[in-house]
Order: structure tokens, then C-alpha cells, then sequence
């Protein structure tokens, strides 16, 4: 497959070698590329595991991989041995940003840590995402997307009365991900301000970014240590059913709570002084909460969505992934599209960021293990002759 970069994409020119495997450093990787990068996944000879673990398969790709892994490249590498290493470092000297998700030690094992590849090319940025970072007590042990929701403390606040519940997603690695890329791009335009134009190394430890992105709503009422000043911490999170369903929402602007007073025909509660303005109605949600359930389960959800939509109440239906995918807005934005190729059609998410003036080029297919081997060890210098001897020798696939 010809790599052929859309001019006019905001990261043009960026060439990443991407060490990563499963979903925290595929996803920020596969941002990058989205953003018209040049993403060189390095995989061992047996490919990123997340190509044979999850299901299902279809023309040599999985559903899972397929999800993390568009617009990149794909060379296939005997990563342990002293040919294999060179390869890399050959590449290494050419890139600008390097990610890996490894323990903090693997690289530095594999000759190819940061200090070995800073001194070869100042400018990389080295972008490292572990589980608890490359230092501290739990610095060595390994770390799944589980293992750091239990540890940040959201589970007893996501089960409520329920007991601890964990979100049903790799959240904690995506958290991580995401982390990586606004990382990544921070250090590449702190470089393209310096006179140096030096790199730096980033390390994203997995605890500190899902921390971060989830807790600061329970951080709020600690935010002052030194003072007794705050007010008692209450519950927004409510799901009501509906007579055929259920629905999510709130009313935070009094105009919002007038419309659904409205919607309800319920005059009394508008003139009700625990809800009449917002700072009260938060303060007495239980009681309003359970009034909405009363009302709510007498109706249809369509009807009352559309009731309350037209009343400029903020709530939506709880739909299942079949029903997001069927809803109005997400096909009139094209959330979700198929990448056309003569190979294998496969439909993604699509990239969520729209830029005005640097317009994100058309998604291309994940790739086949090893698939851009030859025109990426040619990038490298290599000759076709130099090429097959590598294969031939098994140092790439």
C-alpha cells in the first residue's frame, strides 16, 4: 500500500516509530496518524498480540486491532537480535517521536532505551507509557487497565449503594493514550521553539493519567485542606426509566427546569422553593430525582425525549451500541464510517477532531503484519538485495 499523506494534514512530515502494543499506546499512536503522521509500527515477528487475542478475523486483521491500528505502517522485526537492534536504530536516526508501552525496563534491555537513542538523534521525542511510570514502589510490576481502576478510587463512587463497579472499557488506557498524544505534541512544538531543537523524553505512567481524568469532580470537595468551607457532596449521576426504556439527563439553567415543568404539566413544582433555582435544586436532587421517576415512568421514551428536546431540557435515550449507531446525529456526523479498500473494507470510529484549514486526510486500513517492510527498510537505505538476506536470516518478516 502506497503511503501518500495528505498535504494538507496537520502533523505532515512527522515520522513516529511506534513500539506499542494492545490499546494506551496503539490509540495515541493512531491519533498521530489521524493527524497525517507517518506511524512506522514496529512489531515482533509474531505481530502486536492484539492481532490473534480478540475477535473476529477477517483477511489476515481482528476486529480489536482494527480499531487502534488505521493509518500506520507495519514492519515485522526479530527485535532480540544484534541485526534486528541495528534496524532499528538506522530507523531511530530518521524519526522524530518514538512511543513505546513496554515496562520501564525493556527498552533499555533491548539496547534501545532513551539515553542510547537520544544520543543518536537529539531531536526525538521519547514518549514512554507504563503502568505506575519508571520509578517509585510499583515502577516494576505489570499493570492492566483493571489494575489501575481499582487502585485510583473511582469503583466505590461508579457502583454507588451497588458496591464497587468498574467501567466496562479500557478507560485507564485510553486515559493514558490520549495523555501521550497532547504530551507528544506539547514536546514537538516546545522543539520547534527551541534554538536546539532538542527532544525529551515523556513518561505517561497509566495511574497518574486515569487519576487525572477521573477525579476531579471527587477532588472537589478536598480541594481546600485548610478549610471546614464547602457543602455536602451529591449524586447527578441518575438513569430513569421510562415506560418502554430509560433516559439520562439533567436541568442546570432554570430555563431548562421551566421547560420541564412543562413538559410534566407540573405548575407546582416550578413554584416549589427546593427547586427553583439551581443552587437548591442541586441541593435536593434525591427528592427531585425521585419525582422524576414517578413522572417519567408513565411515559414512552420517544415521546418524552421529544417533549423534552422541544422544551430545551438537556436528556437523551440510553441507547444500546445498535441504537447509538442508528441515531440521527451520529449519522449525520459520519461517527462511524468504512474505510474502502480493495484488500478488506473495515469500518471504524472515525476520527473526532475537525480542523478547518489542515483537513484530516481519509482513514486507510489497519495493516498486515509486516506488510510495509520492504518500503520501510528501503526508507533506511536498504536495497532490495540487503532485504531479502534480512528475510532469508528471519530478522524481519
Amino acid at each position: 500500500m502506497e503511503h501518500s499523506p495528505t498535504a494538507a494534514s496537520p502533523c505532515k512530515g512527522v515520522r513516529v516509530l511506534d513500539f506499542t502494543t494492545v490499546v494506551s499506546g496503539p490509540l495515541c499512536t493512531q491519533v498521530l496518524a489521524d493527524f497525517g503522521a507517518d506511524v512506522i509500527k514496529v512489531e515482533g515477528l509474531a505481530g502486536d498480540m492484539s492481532r490473534s487475542t480478540s475477535g473476529p478475523f477477517h483477511a489476515g486483521l481482528s476486529g480489536f486491532f482494527s480499531q487502534f491500528n488505521r493509518n500506520k505502517r507495519s514492519i515485522a522485526v526479530d527485535l532480540k537480535s544484534e541485526a534486528g537492534r541495528e534496524l532499528i536504530l538506522e530507523l531511530a536516526g530518521q524519526c522524530d517521536v518514538l512511543v513505546e508501552n513496554f515496562r520501564p525496563d525493556v527498552m533499555d534491555r533491548l539496547g534501545m532505551g532513551y539515553e542510547v537513542l537520544s544520543a543518536i538523534n537529539p531531536r526525538l521525542v521519547y514518549a514512554s507509557i507504563s503502568g505506575f511510570g519508571p520509578d517509585g514502589p510499583y515502577a516494576p510490576l505489570p499493570a492492566y487497565d483493571h489494575v489501575v481502576q481499582g487502585l485510583v478510587g473511582m469503583m466505590p463512587a461508579q457502583g454507588g449503594s451497588g458496591g464497587p463497579q468498574m467501567f466496562r472499557t479500557v478507560v485507564a488506557d485510553k486515559a493514558a493514550g490520549m495523555t501521550a498524544v497532547a504530551a507528544i505534541l506539547g514536546a514537538l512544538l516546545a522543539r520547534e521553539r527551541d534554538g536546539a531543537a532538542a527532544g525529551q523524553r515523556i513518561d505517561v505512567p497509566m495511574l497518574d493519567a486515569y487519576a487525572a481524568f477521573v477525579l476531579p469532580e471527587l477532588m472537589g470537595p478536598a480541594s481546600f485542606p485548610d478549610s471546614d468551607a464547602g457543602i455536602p457532596p451529591f449524586d447527578l449521576f441518575r438513569v430513569y426509566p421510562t415506560r418502554d426504556g430509560h433516559i439520562v439527563g439533567m436541568v442546570v439553567q432554570d430555563e431548562q427546569y421551566a421547560g420541564l415543568c412543562d413538559v410534566l404539566g407540573r405548575e407546582d413544582l416550578r413554584e416549589d422553593p427546593r427547586f427553583a433555582r439551581m443552587g437548591e435544586r442541586f441541593q435536593h436532587i434525591d427528592a427531585l430525582s425521585e419525582i422524576l421517576l414517578e413522572e417519567f415512568s408513565q411515559r414512552s421514551t420517544d415521546a418524552l425525549i421529544a417533549s423534552l428536546r422541544e422544551a430545551g431540557a438537556p436528556f437523551a435515550p440510553v441507547n444500546d451500541f445498535e441504537a447509538f449507531l442508528a441515531d440521527d446525529q451520529v449519522r449525520h456526523s459520519g461517527v462511524v464510517g468504512v474505510i474502502e479498500d480493495p484488500d478488506v473494507r473495515v469500518q471504524v470510529l472515525q476520527p473526532p477532531a475537525r480542523l478547518s484549514r489542515t483537513p484530516l486526510e481519509t482513514p486507510r486500513r489497519p495493516p498486515l503484519l509486516g506488510e510495509h517492510t520492504e518500503e520501510i527498510l528501503a526508507l533506511a537505505g536498504h536495497s532490495p538485495a540487503e532485504i531479502a538476506e534480512l528475510r532469508e536470516r528471519g530478522v524481519v518478516a
